[in-house]
């Protein structure tokens, strides 16, 4: 064993000790022989488990990314980081889980922008600029206003162009983007003209960003808005899927006004064919970047990573019922069950992992970070919640599992959950005192038969676990109160 390798074992070994959860880290951590790999992250918004005809949708298909599972691997036990933007993209960012991670729900700072990751953040994009890579950021962010200390240029993006905000990025024919540092004008949408449809603006300047580091290694971090809330597509994605989808869902909005295009969702007659028609425009998206990999060479040494931030969404006229967007899994987006949380992941890479395969490996937003570390040879070096999945990808048998997953969600009384095992333990109203809710996720995927009153013991082990799982934040405040048994 070389000492650098050494180094690298023994400093994951002293993190894992000093994290509360406390788990053995693996024999061997196989030395990366990979080089810099081009890193691809493209992150679905609000799309569910089961929006991917790959994964089951019968009503459109997604042919797509389903070739990018194809010929890659498919997670089908992976979790996103929060069952709403901005913690989940912070859990990504930074591999903490919402117990620890910076950014813990969604709380806006006007006139443009969320609270800010703080200056002093490790994210995966500082990390792999600290390792030559040239970092680029083309969608939402969400994760500070402009010009603050969250900024994407100041968390280790050298390029973003998109929407900063969360709330205007509720539109797609929005009065402005953000290229870098400067407040781009579309002055085709000034009024209530809609000629310029963001996504498409986006994702010219994602693929050029790619033609421009094409001979240095670079990581594309792709957070589309699509198709997250407001249902609007191009008129020739429109055209295809128009009364295929009876009887439709119709939906009134703000066309007008001082909120209009700030944050409250336009109207639209045909939702069941908009939404086809954004997912359609998504997975045509993602065809186009696999075809700028291939075109230029990089295949062979391209990861690409395609998920969703979190579960299906009901707002502005949505209808996941309709499109069974959540699969088998109960609840949707701000849901702690299944539906709110279990999102699909794919990783392809040619020539590394094997074509077609599938595993059931427990992981989560906050793996991303150590597994990306792993394979470009980065030490960690500071307390992080996530596990690399590498020796999974690689089909090692090294592969170390989570002791739990954990999340909180701050919105509607408090709500929280812990996976361990094919335990799963919810509990919602944590404000109000609420009960716990426990199910076996092996037996009961869709969580139909709550056990806790059948199993207290197991309910008073797991609550233990979950009530630990947490550091205060003074900036993203949470009632818990604590588990009795007796309640």
């Amino acid at each position: 064993m070389t000492t650098k390798l050494h180094t690298l074992l023994s400093a994951l070994i002293c993190v894992a000790l000093l994290h509360s959860c406390k788990e053995k880290q693996p024999d061997k951590l196989q030395k990366p022989t990979y080089g810099s790999p081009n890193i691809i992250y493209i992150l679905a918004d609000d799309l569910g488990y089961g929006d991917l005809s790959y994964t089951g949708q019968k009503r459109f298909t997604t042919p797509h990314i389903d070739t990018l599972a194809k010929e890659g691997m498919f997670f089908s036990q992976h979790y996103s980081g929060s069952t709403v933007c901005a913690p989940s993209r912070s859990t990504l960012m930074t591999g903490l889980h919402t117990g620890h991670t910076p950014i813990r729900g969604n709380k806006e700072v006007r006139p443009e922008g969320q609270w800010p990751l703080p200056g002093s953040t490790q994210t995966l994009a500082k990390l792999l600029q600290s390792k030559g890579y040239t970092t680029g950021a083309f969608g939402k962010w969400g994760l500070g206003y402009p010009g603050s200390e969250g900024d994407p240029l100041k968390q280790g993006f050298n390029t973003f162009y998109g929407y900063n905000c969360q709330r205007i990025g509720h539109h797609y024919y929005p009065y402005h983007l953000w290229s870098n540092d400067q407040k781009i004008v579309l002055e085709g949408n000034q009024g209530h003209k809609s000629e310029q449809y963001a996504p498409d603006l986006i994702h010219l300047e994602a693929l050029k960003f790619i033609d421009n580091n094409k001979d240095r290694p670079f990581f594309l971090y792709y957070p589309s808005i699509i198709p997250h809330a407001e249902l609007l597509a191009p008129e020739s994605y429109m055209k295809k899927h128009l009364g295929k989808y009876e009887p439709e869902n119709s939906y009134i909005g703000t066309d007008d006004g001082p909120d209009y295009k700030n944050g409250p969702y336009q109207s639209q007659k045909n939702g069941h064919a908009a939404f086809a028609a954004m997912v359609n425009l998504l997975d045509d998206q993602v065809g186009d970047i696999v075809s700028k990999i291939k075109s230029l060479g990089l295949a062979d040494n391209t990861i690409i990573i395609f998920s969703s931030d979190n579960g299906p969404h009901l707002e502005a006229g949505a209808d996941p019922d309709y499109f069974d967007s959540n699969g088998p899994y109960r609840g949707y987006k701000r849901d702690l069950y299944e539906g709110g949380i279990r999102v699909p992941m794919i990783v392809n890479w040619k020539g590394k992992i094997s074509p077609g395969s599938k595993t059931d490996h427990i992981s989560a937003f906050w793996d991303v970070l150590p597994t990306i570390a792993q394979l470009t040879d980065i030490d960690v070096k500071h307390e992080i919640d996530g596990i690399s999945f590498l020796p999974t990808l690689l089909g090692q048998a090294n592969q170390k599992q989570h002791g739990h997953l954990y999340w909180e969600f701050h919105e509607r009384d408090g709500r929280q959950a812990l996976r361990q095992g094919d335990w799963k333990l919810v509990r919602y109203d944590t404000k109000k005192n609420g009960k716990y809710q426990l199910y076996n996720l092996k037996e009961d995927p869709g969580e139909t038969t709550d056990l806790a009153a059948s199993l207290p013991e197991k309910v008073a082990s797991l609550a233990k676990t979950l009530e630990s799982s947490r550091t205060p934040s003074d900036v993203f405040k949470f009632e818990q109160t604590t588990y009795n048994a007796e309640k």
